[in-house]
């Protein structure tokens, strides 16, 4: 995942320009309107318009929301949003928006002190779950003090310190029964150095005891309550922070690859998750080819040991977020995939949708392509993969106009609008028809 602050000083050193820009960059408000709120610059598919709920602009810079994430919607005018507030601290919370008929927008801390809060989500039993790096609680947003309804519903989760973790953010979903299904981020991008090997020639971070690179599954005991014990059911997932369950079942991840160096390498991947299936990290990348550092696993890669990825995904895109859309304000966008591409290089930055079978998996197409800033569409070459459409296809850089758009949680509203946040941006976004 490439949404914080890199290991080591030169990857720091590296991030810096691109962390002044952003606080330098901001959107410039054109004076009209997008279903009542004003209009920011970010091109749309054709129909669809997007509107500023809150955050920072040319015009009023003020930033109330530090690096908003998720959201959830409670009501027909009231949300919730996670923020992560910064990558080192406690300094996360929980945000109520609550909206007017005028546009007008308050925002109130629910919660205040969480450790990179990331996922928000509604329970079987009503409660509001929210995942913060090592745990996962629930809390009553409708208390008099939310803060004192905070309850921890899963502990004991890898405590990912930044500087010591790659991958700190705690993605979880609900499977129909009721199991939760949690993410468990790799530590490192490849598994390299000298401690990297077990005797047997794995990966310690990800086959050793931590059950790192993974999804863990916490079965379901009725009247709000998990197991305490977890079961491995899923391994070899880099970072399972795009993370979505189909009404059908079927469980799909966003998997954010390997940071090569190079532009165009490796390909994300769309993976269907089954139970006791490895994915892959570090051995293996894009379909079946072998890692740098694990060249020795060529054959594995080959094997039926290894599931290989449902669709490829365009290279370094950051997946974050991903859902079916199920609204009635955009009917050509009826039931397809919707997903979040965060990635800062010339792919990233974007919305897209993808058709789906019955499962809720995109078929691949006989010459897919991707869209690139500045550069058309590219062909992937090997491997399945799908065109997408664009619901955001102008969201790259424009000086003075726009930042590069860092896209990162999507929700979808009870009148069918589409609502996203971007993290380096400060902004939460609503997407909806433009009349």
């Amino acid at each position: 995942m490439r949404t914080g602050l890199r290991l080591g000083a030169l990857s720091v050193l590296w991030l810096l320009p691109l962390m002044l820009y952003a606080a330098r960059e901001r959107h410039t408000l054109d004076g009209n309107s997008c279903g009542g709120y004003p209009r920011l610059a970010i091109e749309t598919m054709r129909g669809m318009c997007a509107g500023l709920v809150i955050g920072p602009t040319t015009q009023d810079p003020a930033r109330p929301l530090r690096l908003p994430r998720s959201l959830l919607q409670l009501d027909a005018d009231t949300w919730l949003v996670t923020d992560l507030g910064a990558w080192e601290g406690a300094r996360g919370a929980v945000w109520r928006l609550r909206t007017g008929p005028d546009g007008a927008v308050s925002a109130e801390r629910v919660l205040d002190g969480l450790d990179l809060p990331h996922a928000i989500a509604r329970g079987p039993d009503g409660a509001v779950y929210v995942g913060e790096m090592s745990r996962i609680v629930r809390f009553d947003p409708a208390a008099l003090v939310p803060g004192d309804t905070v309850q921890a519903v899963i502990t004991g989760l890898p405590d990912n310190r930044l500087h010591a973790h790659r991958h700190p953010l705690s993605k979880f979903v609900f499977l129909p029964d009721g199991d939760l299904l949690v993410n468990v981020g790799a530590p490192s991008d490849q598994c390299t150095g000298a401690d990297a090997r077990t005797p047997a020639g794995l990966c310690a971070q990800s086959e050793g005891d931590e059950d790192a690179a993974s999804l863990r599954r916490y079965a379901y005991e009725g009247d709000g309550r998990w197991s305490s014990a977890y079961t491995v059911f899923a391994r070899g997932l880099r970072n399972s922070v795009a993370l979505a369950v189909h009404p059908s079942g079927t469980v799909v991840q966003g998997e954010n690859s390997y940071d090569f160096d190079s532009r165009w390498s490796p390909f994300e991947e769309l993976n269907v998750i089954e139970a006791d299936r490895h994915y892959g990290w570090p051995y293996c990348f894009d379909t079946a080819q072998p890692a740098p550092a694990w060249r020795d696993k060529a054959d594995w890669c080959r094997s039926a040991a290894h599931t290989a990825p449902a669709l490829l995904l365009p290279p370094h895109a950051a997946p974050l977020d991903m859902l079916w859309y199920d609204g009635a304000m955009f009917p050509a966008l009826q039931g397809r995939l919707l997903m979040t591409w965060h990635g800062h290089r010339s792919v990233g930055g974007r919305i897209a949708s993808f058709a789906v079978d019955a499962r809720g998996v995109p078929a691949p197409d006989p010459q897919p392509r991707f869209p690139v800033y500045g550069a058309g569409m590219r062909a992937y070459g090997a491997g399945p993969a799908a065109t997408p459409v664009l619901l955001t296809p102008g969201w790259g850089l424009a000086r003075g106009v726009r930042p590069q758009g860092s896209p990162v949680g999507l929700a979808v509203a009870d009148d069918g609008a589409i609502w996203a946040t971007d993290d380096r941006a400060g902004l939460v976004i609503r997407f909806a028809k433009d009349d």
